[in-house]
């Protein structure tokens, strides 16, 4: 922890900068290192490009940034404590303020007028290989809690407002007195907002958000694979009292394909090929993403080698060379031969085991290696 760079300086800003400088400051860095914009040295930019997304991350919550100010790195570290679960800054904060709030200076006062982000939302997103390598735009249409247009998120009736809390007088916490200790606690009245909706709106019935459908434009990346996220700032849950709303995480998943299976950069796909072919050599068409090549297969392949077809993979995502495919030859045994035909093969075969040389190199390196087992067992 003790090596890791202030956010503050991550982003090259100061501490007192607002929301929008700290978002138009990520977008700035996030373009300048973004690997497919440092080809000359994409490790070392997507290195940069996670550090600044990192920072942007916690310096845009307003949760995590008042951990991460009041703390450091170890409030929002899960390993030292801190958010998300365990006892993090939060929980140090409720214990410390809420129980022990008089011993220790009084504790925490309003809780930000008791505006709450909303919660982050995840899409799970299926799409095909063809999508994934070349990138694609898709509509998706998510249920999600928004902020009220009736009361623009307040929960009061329209032409009214709430009100400060006649229990706790608009701090959100009230004390109890227990024996030598005066203990603080969360306003039963309010939940800790300080404020107190007297005239509920008629459409959000106080709540401040309405469930609804909308209808988002998700742009996919070209070479993106299952398990990537993209996360979409600020389509989440509306949050509570008029917060900041959450963000929508669409997780991908690429449907198996027919022909092509995937590994990272790289394409693979098996290729049936003649007998006759394997034995005397031929071009034949193979698939790819980008339609048709020519294959040169040279006389006597065997059935399980592979050919390269270089930069006809996947562009990753993240910065790098293109991938290759990797066409595997597999090579197949004539079926329903006519009578004629079989004897016509039969005399292949003869030919080719009574001329003295190994014409089949596999089969003569089996049985070799049978013959040199036996001969050690009878030694």
């Amino acid at each position: 922890m003790a090596d890791k760079e202030d956010f503050y300086k991550v982003l090259g800003i100061e501490r007192n900068a607002s929301d929008a400088e700290i978002k138009k400051k990520y977008r700035s860095l996030a373009m300048k290192f973004h690997p497919d914009r440092n080809a000359d040295n994409p490790e070392a930019a997507e290195a940069k490009f996670k550090q600044v997304k990192e920072a942007y991350e916690i310096l845009s919550d307003p949760k995590k940034r008042a951990a991460y100010d009041q703390f450091g790195h170890a409030g929002i570290d899960p390993s030292m404590g801190g958010r998300p679960g365990g006892f993090g800054a939060e929980g140090f904060s409720d214990i410390f303020g809420d129980v022990f709030g008089d011993i220790f200076g009084g504790g925490r006062q309003q809780r930000g007028g008791g505006v709450q982000r909303g919660s982050d939302l995840r899409y799970n997103l299926e799409i095909t290989l063809e999508e994934a390598v070349a990138g694609t735009e898709q509509k998706i249409r998510i249920p999600v809690l928004v902020s009220c247009s009736e009361c623009s998120g307040s929960g009061a009736k329209k032409g009214s407002s709430p009100v400060i809390c006649s229990t706790c007088h608009g701090h959100g916490q009230v004390r109890m007195q227990q024996g030598f200790f005066s203990v603080q606690q969360t306003c039963p009245t309010c939940r800790g907002t300080g404020k107190q909706i007297k005239d509920p709106c008629g459409k959000c019935y106080g709540q401040g958000r309405v469930q609804e459908s909308k209808t988002l434009s998700a742009k996919i990346p070209a070479g993106v694979d299952t398990g990537d996220r993209i996360r979409l700032g600020g389509e989440g849950e509306a949050g509570e009292r008029g917060g900041p709303a959450g963000d929508l995480y669409i997780e991908i998943k690429v449907k198996d394909h027919e022909i092509f299976t995937r590994d990272g950069a790289h394409l693979y796909c098996e290729v049936p090929i003649s007998f006759v072919t394997a034995c005397l050599g031929d071009e034949i068409q193979v698939p790819t993403l980008d339609g048709k090549v020519m294959l040169k297969i040279p006389p006597e392949t065997q059935t399980g080698k592979s050919f390269r077809l270089r930069g006809k993979g996947v562009k990753p995502v993240r910065g790098g060379p293109v991938g290759d495919l990797l066409c595997k030859v597999q090579v197949e045994t004539p079926v329903n031969l006519t009578k004629e035909q079989r004897a016509l093969v039969q005399q292949l075969g003869e030919s080719l085991t009574g001329g003295g040389k190994h014409h089949s190199p596999q089969e003569h390196t089996f049985l070799d290696g049978v013959k040199n087992f036996f001969d050690k067992l009878t030694g």
